[in-house]
């Protein structure tokens, strides 16, 4: 059906350049949610999907996994999101959601997880699909622009300040100053830590 056609642009194989492609994705499943693509970032993972340099990759593949854009269809099992709601899709898409990870806030960790880039189609389309507990609701008022990497650099910074309990009478190091490296400073800088990067590169010094 044309309302289960998704407009993509996708690499056919390892390095080659992205093309339109399309593909009908199916009736949408109880669990899913449907994400009329807003904004999409572009992450070095995208990349290395798209040249297969992890060796893992499954052609067609659609990067994108750093997404934003409003909820377009529900599955009957979807919970806490409604129709028009923005919202984000970050790396993973789905899990299993029954294994002990899953059923401990651990679903990261699921067995069964599926990247939303790997095996999956992502965000480099006009509509995109995950399990509904993998949707991030998002501020109406966020530019997406610049919230859209938090999906992905800005959740693997900030995860370990929560893990490592960081707070604003800490000194914190920060190696590095690229796309994870900056997102971490300007997180530690808002919780009021003190901070020394580290970098090679002397244009990055002020």
């Amino acid at each position: 059906m044309a309302e289960n056609k998704i407009h993509a642009y996708a690499a056919m194989q390892a390095g080659e350049k992205l093309i339109p492609y399309q593909f009908d994705a199916g009736e949408l499943l109880p669990h899913q949610v449907e994400v009329k693509v807003e904004y999409c970032g572009l992450c070095h993972s995208d990349l290395s999907v798209i040249n297969n340099e992890w060796k893992n990759s499954i052609f067609p593949a659609i990067g994108g996994h750093e997404i934003i854009g409003t909820i377009s269809k529900l599955g009957s099992e979807a919970k806490g999101l409604h129709i028009g709601q923005r919202v984000g899709i970050g790396w993973t898409a789905e899990s299993c959601q029954h294994c002990d990870p899953c059923v401990s806030g651990q679903a990261v960790l699921c067995g069964e997880s599926k990247a939303t880039i790997i095996g999956h189609a992502g965000g480099f389309a006009d509509k995109v699909r995950a399990g509904w507990q993998w949707i991030i609701p998002f501020p109406e008022n966020l530019d997406p622009k610049s919230a859209d990497p938090l999906l992905c650099g800005g959740i693997t910074v900030f995860d370990p300040l929560l893990k490592h309990q960081i707070q604003a009478v800490h000194h914190v190091a920060v190696i590095g100053i690229g796309g994870l490296g900056h997102m971490a400073i300007k997180l530690l800088k808002a919780w009021g830590c003190e901070i020394t990067a580290f970098t090679s590169n002397l244009d990055k010094t002020e």
